[in-house]
């Protein structure tokens, strides 16, 4: 007879072993957390564990997945509500989304390093996978709202989702050093102000909207993160 899985169950515990390992990176970073230090958290045996998450890549690929899960999700009503045109919802959308890791500092900082290092870019491809089914539906029915409005003046929605995305990721990377080099004192405020307006600059050009439709990027955002 087929076992039957307890979906409920295997959910609780799935994320009591990812809440484990999210307390952990942030307390002591990725690269100092063990899994020994993740089964003593949890109270669980290593062949336990790994009948969820086979490594300790695996893990953190689990906790990147639950958090861009959540970001979005934390953004639904904005995109749900029929009275915002298009570039109000992606203005709010970017902006949501950087409150939410805004709330979670502490956390998406000790993932920074974690995320240039070459070891680990099957993480990153998987995040870009994840993102394929989570933000590209998103924009893409917001970019078709923009296009019926006559807000956004692209020839396909489709491919300039795509591009948008691709400079979101390339938007996410140039952060994450410039944090490093901001924490190394090699780069000024203003700079790093800069390169970042220019992608949100670069993305309202993909739509042919004006630039200050879709900016969030500003001051207090900077500061908040590189000051």
């Amino acid at each position: 007879m087929a076992r039957t899985v307890d979906v409920e169950d295997h959910a609780l515990k799935r994320d009591a072993y990812l809440d484990a390992a999210q307390t952990l990176i942030q307390r002591v970073g990725y690269d100092q957390m063990s899994i020994q230090d993740v089964l003593a958290a949890v109270g669980s045996s290593r062949g336990a564990l790994y009948h969820y998450f086979p490594s300790k890549t695996a893990l953190l690929d689990g906790v990147v997945e639950r958090m861009v899960v959540a970001a979005f999700d934390a953004t639904e009503r904005v995109l749900a509500d029929a009275s915002l045109p298009a570039p109000e919802k992606l203005r709010r959308l970017f902006g949501g989304m950087i409150a939410w890791k805004s709330e979670r500092r502490d956390l998406v900082l000790a993932l920074v390093r974690v995320w240039l290092s070459d070891e680990n870019t099957l993480v990153r491809d998987k995040l870009r996978v994840q993102l394929d089914s989570t933000l590209v539906p998103r924009l893409r029915a917001v970019i078709a709202q923009g296009v019926r409005e006559g807000t956004f003046a692209v020839t396909s929605p489709e491919a300039s989702t795509r591009v948008i995305v691709t400079l979101l990721l390339g938007a996410q990377d140039l952060a994450c050093r410039l944090y490093l080099e901001r924490q190394a004192g090699t780069v000024p405020l203003d700079a790093i102000a800069a390169a970042l307006t220019a992608f949100s600059d670069a993305m309202a050009r993909v739509l042919g909207a004006p630039p200050e439709q879709l900016s969030f990027i500003d001051d207090a955002v900077v500061r908040a993160w590189f000051a």
